[in-house]
């Protein structure tokens, strides 16, 4: 069998025909039920662990109601989050996790009706004790604080200078209500579907798509996109100053096995239960040599878990709207020494491979942080700080989960 057969084709076929002629294949509306004892998607042999299958899922209100239930917003700041007002009729009926980051004697005012925790670096001294040196200081990756903490099982992490988006014909949009959608249809990451995401409303598998792959796998990260300032580099920023994106696809895409992306944590949603352990955005900030990259290694590092595992990573909708660009010269002293160590790094991920008995995010990110050590350490003793913070934030997820 081969390891991306998730049962018979003629299972599969079988049983999309037959939703097909009642009526209930509605590609808006999957999400994921567990069976047992069924074979293993990921490696193509038996196992005993728990599987995935579909079935229907529609988005209604009240469901929508249970999943607050089941999602933090984390979002880091140096500001008062006037922000928030904005994102008021999408943001209220959640609950927050503020992460401080800078100065914490400095106050910073938080709109009334909300319903949030905020801690700052004393906090996070109190809580993790020796350990807090594996959160960045002075640097946007101290967010990951917030998913140590956090007890729900999605994430949704945004920046404060991040602001409603609208569509085309105008309509404003809930970015959390899409990032959901996104984590609850599957991914479809061993054959590319052209018509994008067939779980996606108005769209289908298309012909020659086999149906032994039609199940999918489960998603775990859902990468959104951004109006107005594209996420740039210090370089293109400086060529390219006026530079907007205007340009709204209305289009989902599944990051195809075997391929990294550039991860931006400033709209991103996550499967904590899932993929938490490998969200570390790393050592970046103040006291250390580059800068920019933290959201950029959690996603070189997830993807390739994800990959070894059999999870999806979507990205393409949900849009916000990034109202300002930041310094491109002081980017550019922050991500000097990254842009020519992503040339060694990118290399490093792609050639990794993992042993046969890493089974699970923890195990996986522990062996990562192992070949950072014995790998990139060569090209500069950051990486082996780095390797050692890896471990670390892996010691402070186990306590605190």
């Amino acid at each position: 069998r081969k390891p991306w057969h998730f049962g018979g084709w003629r299972e599969n076929l079988l049983a999309w025909l037959c939703l097909v002629a009642v009526g209930r294949r509605c590609p808006s509306s999957f999400t994921l039920e567990t069976t047992k004892n069924r074979r293993s998607g990921s490696r193509g042999r038996e196992s005993n662990k728990t599987s995935k299958r579909l079935k229907t899922y529609t988005m209604t209100s009240e469901t929508m109601e249970d999943w607050r239930q089941e999602l933090d917003i984390v979002i880091p700041t140096i500001r008062n989050l006037d922000f928030l007002e904005l994102w008021r009729p999408f943001f209220e009926k959640y609950h927050l996790i503020i992460v401080q980051d800078g100065d914490p004697t400095k106050k910073i005012k938080i709109p009334e009706g909300f319903d949030y925790e905020l801690y700052n670096r004393d906090d996070i001294k109190e809580v993790l004790g020796e350990k807090s040196w594996c959160i960045s200081f002075k640097d946007s990756a101290c967010r990951c604080f917030g998913f140590l903490v956090s007890k729900k099982r999605y994430i949704y992490t945004i920046d404060d200078d991040c602001f409603v988006a609208t569509t085309p014909t105008g309509e404003k949009i809930n970015a959390v209500e899409q990032h959901i959608r996104n984590l609850l249809t599957p991914s479809t990451p061993f054959f590319f579907n052209t018509l994008y995401d067939p779980f996606a409303p108005g769209s289908d598998f298309v012909r020659g798509y086999p149906f032994s792959l039609r199940e999918g796998v489960k998603t775990v990260i859902s990468h959104g996109l951004w109006l107005n300032i594209p996420d740039y580099d210090a370089p293109t920023q400086l060529v390219k100053p006026a530079e907007r994106n205007k340009r709204y696809v209305d289009a989902v895409l599944t990051v195809p096995k075997g391929t990294l992306f550039p991860m931006c944590g400033m709209n991103l949603a996550f499967d904590r239960q899932s993929i938490g352990p490998a969200m570390y955005f790393g050592l970046m900030g103040d006291g250390q040599p580059i800068g920019r990259y933290d959201d950029m290694w959690a996603g070189w590092c997830s993807k390739k878990i994800c990959d070894h595992l059999g999870l999806g990573v979507k990205t393409g909708l949900p849009y916000i709207w990034h109202s300002k660009a930041s310094d491109p010269f002081a980017n550019l002293k922050k991500e000097y020494k990254g842009i020519f160590w992503q040339e060694e790094i990118i290399p490093f991920f792609q050639n990794f491979q993992f042993s046969e008995n890493c089974n699970t995010v923890l195990e996986c990110y522990l062996e990562l942080a192992k070949g950072v050590k014995n790998k990139l350490s060569q090209l500069d003793p950051y990486f082996s700080n780095l390797a050692d913070a890896m471990k670390t934030w892996i010691e402070c997820w186990t306590a605190l989960n």
